[in-house]
């Protein structure tokens, strides 16, 4: 026995979730173009002293940058909207049949936020420390022996060549008069 079979036509709220589904790309336009509004306004609005002499100044890297994501983005849309599409991941390393880790991506975050929170109070050295010893955790080290280690010295290290050799001053927090 036969049952007939009743075709349902789509309805319009399906096909724009089947047409945003085919032009998922678009989200990455909108970010590129939020980004690229982003560094330009706040190139634009930045203050630079009277006294700068020369063509090239602060704002100069910053509006370069803000108008290649404005750029990058328009040519994208415009990739995206003419049937242009990303080609899937085909790695040796991913199995693209397993689902995102999202454990390590929120570990990651949160380690990466805390130390953003705390590198004001704490200093670069103790909040980068925090960072790379959080990062390797999350990542998948357990070596409590000597990942502290590595991390004091890897934040230690680079604080010293960011503020004492390329002048970059970052907060030293408690170990200001000790570094």
């Amino acid at each position: 026995m036969t049952t007939p079979t009743t075709d349902i036509p789509p309805t319009p709220a399906d096909e724009r979730r089947s047409w945003l589904r085919e032009h998922s790309e678009l989200g990455v336009c909108v970010m590129l173009l939020g980004l690229g509004v982003l560094v330009l306004a706040d190139a634009l609005t930045m203050d630079v002293d009277i006294t700068q002499r020369g063509p090239v100044g602060p704002k100069t890297v910053p509006v370069v940058v803000g108008v290649g994501l404005l750029v990058i983005a328009a040519l994208l849309a415009v990739d995206v909207l003419r049937g242009g599409r990303g080609q899937a991941e085909g790695g040796e390393d991913i199995d693209l049949s397993e689902p995102a880790d999202w454990r390590t991506v929120l570990l990651l975050a949160g380690v990466f936020l805390g130390s953003a929170v705390l590198i004001e109070p704490l200093g670069f050295p103790v909040a980068g420390a925090l960072l790379f010893w959080g990062a390797a955790f999350a990542l998948g080290s357990r070596r409590i022996d000597r990942d502290p280690l590595i991390a004091a010295v890897l934040s230690l290290a680079t604080y010293t060549i960011f503020n004492n050799l390329l002048g970059v001053p970052l907060p030293g927090g408690p170990l200001m008069g000790v570094l």
